[in-house]
């Protein structure tokens, strides 16, 4: 008889390094540690902290794990599966050309790509002026006041300036005008956002079917879809005139050439900086902008970057505004934004930096030359090209010779878009060579036709060409010898605290290692270089992977069927609402309405049913910080009648393994709810227990949280959704491949480039090295627990006294007999080289800490004695041996400058600059001293201002505002 394997009984044999890759603690330190928290075994821990009904029955069932050499010849085997043709499809994606000096200097550098999000701005000075750079140059090329640090898509860009336009004009219109020429992706996305809000989506031609006075606002896309573009001025005047919002989606390289929107008088303009330097990438991930007019900077969605001082008025970069923050506002957000594109946001600026305004009118240049010449050449064999006036995309009249053609053009390695039933068209970009054009005119005919130098005459029409300058600020004028662009990228690099210099103990958001091996193949050019519409026959390797990606994300969480098209987890939430809203529709319930959310539930949680149109009603936590069952009972009987949904994060975000999780879910199913659970958390379930068993119906999973994809300094991100089987046929569909109508990306896939990365982890670790990460994240965190129990307050355990994979610590007590904030313990721990636990959520006040698999027992152990020497140290101002106000809790972070000069504070430069946990030989100096966060916002500046205009300031207290990502 055959006997059953459980979880614990899997083969993971601890000595093998393959294993232990992304698990940082040795079989000899997992063993000292089980002593500190006390428990017999790793078995014996997990038993005691997860409840055993929600424990899975069996191991996972995946393949066995690959070695690094075997994942990589696994996946270039995928890859290979992929043909690079050269695509000329555009439709919003180009070839391009990062500069290799970037590209090894910012992308493959985990000083870049492992940094979190820049909400500690002492430790963030780098990402932020390299952000600050890409502001500027959205704000100056589309010649608006000021642009937020981008976007997730084009098209998610453009529905976050449809959802501005409604908010800030004055009208009382409900529909939105949308230009037949913009991308078809943006208008499905548009649509997909309109219509749980009850706003109606008009789309026509402007200058013939636009009626101003019925609208709160229009987009128009500059260059169009087919390749023409116009003066919007006059339609744009009369938008003003009824009181709408004009948005303008422009591609920021024809505008190096062409009247930017601002001089049009555009509101907001949007777009993609994909071919600043970033391949397409199947679809991504890419950084979109936003620029609006200075009337709406405190209405502009996402992240902004501006200028301030630091305690000393020396200059200092920080967030600014950041009570915008969705996950803050909650249930009253305008948007669920919580990731940026920060990775390729700060390729986009370096790429800048590197060409400068005259390198990138030259690229542009080029471009329109090569069109011209392709324009020319269709039109000696006879073929009519439209618009008369273009930039880089024509349309081709072939009548019924457009398959022929399209085939032609494959067959020549060249891939073309069709337009219609008898047109074809062509967009060249900074790849397309001399013999790129000389293929296209074979696949149209002309065999003889041979590549001129001669310039062909320029089709941009004079009247629309521009005229103002851009990228005047000194950055875009440096040296841009190799040596200098590269010491310019190692100094911003050098003022930023990643995950390659020190661990990164943040709550919620999971920075674990994102192992090098994984990281590879997102720059083969198998998978940078397609198209996400190119032929299905040319992504062959994507559709394994992708596929094969699904089915091992059903096996580890019970689901059924996963969509890839969210760029992020909070877009993942939305996706997944969207779904549920879909599923009740179908079956003739769309009146249900109502989303229960839990009061310690994300805050981009109620920001994402709000978007979905749905009215957030809140549920209270009981005392040990989990749901109130009674009052979620209550409430979900209260409202059964129009019950949607019900959004729970498991484990809580208190970071306790509620009992009653299942409880939740059939109280929801039996008042007619579907339940979505929020797979932020997932790094301390995998293994251990499947959502889908334990009773969610939907969910999305944080890709650069438990599996691996590197926060990127603020993004990439992916949140893919997972569904029980009734809930299939309404995931996401898209455009280009169909399938339901609701579109929540630009590509059909998201940022697919980079579920290589999260594929090679899983090939890596398979079942049994992905449930003992799980139970060693467990471990770990309560390890730290355990170590600081005796200085601070836990705040919140399951029945066992255990925590789950994070566990929030109480330094309220410091305040009141201290005056030590949470800031200031914060800031201490950058003097101590630490990254800063996630600050005052979800309780105020205090610190949540998850210390992940990844970390070893050493840097677990550098991190509790640093915080427990913060303790001694506020122990010493309780007990007047230091000053009140005056002290290295308050004065922290301290820098270099620090170290010179005068030296009058009541304690030692030593006690200041090397606490407990800093490194002496390798310590980590911030560059700035504590950030001024009040003058920033008093002063606000976010762009990149004159040299002349950095003159010291006096500082201003100020206290930071609490935040965290769901993503």
């Amino acid at each position: 008889m055959e006997r059953t394997v459980t979880p614990r009984e899997t083969a993971y044999d601890p000595y093998d390094f393959a294993n232990r890759r992304h698990i940082g603690p040795s079989p000899e330190e997992i063993q000292a540690m089980l002593e500190t928290v006390g428990a017999a075994s790793l078995d014996a821990l997990i038993d005691e902290t997860v409840p055993s009904d929600i424990r899975q029955s069996r191991p996972l069932d995946l393949p066995s794990p690959l070695s690094e050499r075997g994942a990589l010849d696994r996946l270039r085997e995928t890859a290979n599966k992929n043909r690079v043709l050269t695509s000329l499809i555009g439709q919003g994606y180009h070839g391009t050309i990062m500069p290799p000096a970037i590209q090894r200097n910012i992308l493959e550098n985990p000083a870049w790509y492992t940094a979190y999000t820049p909400y500690q701005p002492e430790i963030s000075q780098g990402r932020l002026e390299a952000l600050l750079n890409f502001q500027t140059l959205v704000a100056d090329l589309t010649a608006l006041d000021i642009a937020n640090a981008s976007l997730l898509d084009e098209a998610t860009a453009a529905a976050e300036a449809m959802a501005l336009a409604h908010r800030v004009t004055k009208t009382k219109a409900n529909a939105f005008f949308v230009d037949a020429q913009c991308l078809p992706q943006t208008i499905a996305v548009l649509k997909t956002r309109a219509e749980p809000l009850g706003w109606e989506i008009i789309v026509g031609d402007p200058f013939v079917d636009l009626e101003p006075d019925k609208v709160f606002g229009a987009i128009f896309q500059y260059p169009g879809v087919e390749g023409a573009f116009h003066d919007y001025s006059g339609v744009i005047a009369a938008l003003h005139e009824s009181k709408a919002f004009a948005v303008v989606a422009a591609d920021p390289l024809a505008l190096a050439l062409l009247k930017p929107p601002g001089e049009m008088g555009a509101d907001a303009a949007v777009g993609t900086m994909q071919r600043f330097g970033m391949p397409m990438g199947y679809g991504g991930p890419h950084a979109a902008y936003i620029a609006v007019k200075e009337a709406h900077k405190r209405a502009l969605p996402g992240r902004l970057v501006g200028v301030s001082i630091d305690a000393r008025g020396n200059r200092a970069y920080r967030l600014a505004l950041q009570t915008r923050e969705q996950h803050i506002r909650r249930q009253n957000a305008t948007s669920n934004i919580c990731t940026a594109q920060v990775l390729p946001a700060v390729i986009a600026s370096m790429y800048a930096v590197f060409h400068g305004p005259r390198g990138l009118r030259a690229i542009a240049e080029r471009v329109h030359r090569k069109a011209a010449r392709l324009a020319e050449g269709l039109e000696s064999l006879g073929f009519k090209i439209s618009p008369g006036a273009f930039f880089d995309t024509i349309t081709v009249d072939v009548g019924p010779y457009q398959g022929l053609v399209m085939k032609n053009a494959v067959d020549n390695g060249v891939n073309l878009r069709k337009v219609g039933a008898d047109r074809i068209g062509i967009t060249v970009d900074e790849r397309t060579r001399p013999d790129t054009l000389e293929a296209v005119w074979r696949a149209f005919g002309g065999d003889q036709l041979a590549y001129s130098d001669d310039y062909p005459d320029s089709r941009l029409p004079r009247t629309l060409i521009r005229q103002s300058a851009y990228l005047t600020h000194p950055v875009f004028h440096m040296n841009r010898a190799e040596s200098e662009m590269t010491r310019y990228m190692r100094r911003l690099a050098d003022r930023d605290l990643a995950l390659d210099r020190a661990m990164i103990p943040l709550g919620s958001c999971t920075m674990k290692l994102n192992a090098t091996a994984e990281m590879l193949p997102i720059t083969w050019p198998q998978f940078a270089e397609i198209h996400p519409f190119a032929p299905a026959d040319q992504a062959l390797g994507y559709a394994e992977m992708i596929e094969d990606l699904s089915e091992k994300l059903c096996e580890i969480t019970g689901y059924d069927a996963f969509s890839m098209q969210p760029n992020s987890g909070a877009q993942g939430e939305y996706a997944g609402l969207l779904t549920i809203r879909a599923y009740h529709k179908a079956r003739g319930e769309g009146h249900r309405d109502v989303c229960l959310i839990p009061a310690s539930a994300h805050g981009t949680n109620p920001a994402s049913a709000t978007m979905c149109g749905y009215k957030v009603v809140v549920v209270g936590t009981d005392e040990i910080g989990g749901i109130d069952v009674d009052d979620f009972r209550a409430k979900a009987e209260e409202n059964a009648a129009n019950l949607a949904a019900a959004m729970i994060t498991y484990p809580s975000t208190h970071g306790v393994f509620e009992e009653t999780v299942r409880a939740v879910c059939d109280i929801t199913h039996a008042n007619g709810g579907q339940v979505y659970l929020d797979g932020a958390n997932m790094n301390a379930l995998v293994g251990l227990a499947r959502p889908g068993e334990i009773g969610a119906d939907v969910g999305h999973l944080n890709l650069h949280k438990t599996f691996c994809i590197p926060h990127g300094g603020g993004g990439p991100g992916m949140g893919p959704i997972g569904v029980r089987a009734h809930m299939i046929p309404f995931l996401p569909g898209h455009p280009e491949t169909g399938g339901n109508a609701m579109t929540v990306s630009a590509a059909p896939y998201g940022s697919a480039c980079v579920l290589a990365i999260s594929w090679s982890y899983l090939l890596m670790m398979a079942g049994a090295g992905l449930t003992q990460a799980t139970r060693v994240a467990i471990l770990s965190a309560n390890y730290i627990a355990a170590r600081l129990s005796a200085a601070y307050d836990v705040l919140y355990t399951g029945s066992n006294g255990r925590v789950a994979h994070e566990c929030i610590v109480d330094t309220r007590p410091l305040h009141a007999s201290a005056d030590v904030t949470v800031d200031d313990v914060a800031k201490r721990l950058i003097d101590c080289g630490f990254h800063p636990p996630t600050m005052s959520w979800p309780v105020p006040g205090t610190l949540m800490i998850e210390p992940t698999e990844s970390e070893t027992k050493e840097e677990l152990d550098r991190f509790c004695d640093a915080m427990l020497a913060i303790r001694e140290e506020a122990l010493a101002i309780e007990q007047g041996r230091y000053h009140r106000t005056n002290n290295p809790l308050k004065n922290a972070p301290h820098t270099v400058e620090d170290l010179i000069g005068e030296w009058e504070r009541p304690y030692s430069r030593e006690c200041a600059c090397f606490p407990a946990g800093a490194f002496r030989v390798d310590k980590y100096w911030p560059p700035v001293n504590r950030v001024d966060n009040v003058h920033g916002d008093r002063h606000l500046v976010c762009s990149c201002p004159p040299i002349e205009s950095y003159v010291k300031a006096e500082p201003t207290k100020t206290k930071e505002t609490a935040r965290v990502s769901n993503d």
